[in-house]
């Protein structure tokens, strides 16, 4: 029994430690307003961890996508499962299982608000 709580507690651990790779391969690149919702605790969420951001080019939402990639490969040893959205820019999504990272160029992010469709989850927010 103890061995299984040992397991989420290094579970938890590497999340966190993932999610603020993510958080601060983001911030390296100018991306604004980056939070990440934690929704382990909601029953219906389809991962455990949401990071966000926004930039306000298509541009510099392919930078962050690449330096966010580049940077889990390299700090974590993970590469992405899935990705989408690189052909318009307009939001990608890099898909980790456990972690899901949404890159919205910023008009994009004010239309979904994904935060308001998740607003039961503990949400952290990052600045530089």
């Amino acid at each position: 029994m103890k061995k299984k709580t040992e397991t989420i507690k290094n579970d938890v651990a590497i999340d966190q430690n993932e999610v603020s790779v993510i958080a601060d391969a983001m911030l390296e690149k100018k991306a604004k307003e980056v939070i990440s919702l934690d929704l382990r605790n909601i029953g219906t969420s389809i991962s455990d961890h949401f990071v966000i951001c926004n930039a306000d080019s298509t541009t510099q939402v392919v930078a962050i996508s690449d330096y966010v990639e580049q940077m889990m490969e390299e700090k974590c040893g993970r590469s992405v499962l899935r990705k989408q959205g690189r052909e318009n820019a307009f939001w990608i999504i890099l898909d980790y299982v456990n972690i899901v990272v949404h890159i919205f160029k910023t008009d994009q992010r004010l239309f979904y608000r994904l935060e308001d469709l998740w607003a039961d989850a503990v949400k952290t927010t990052y600045e530089d």
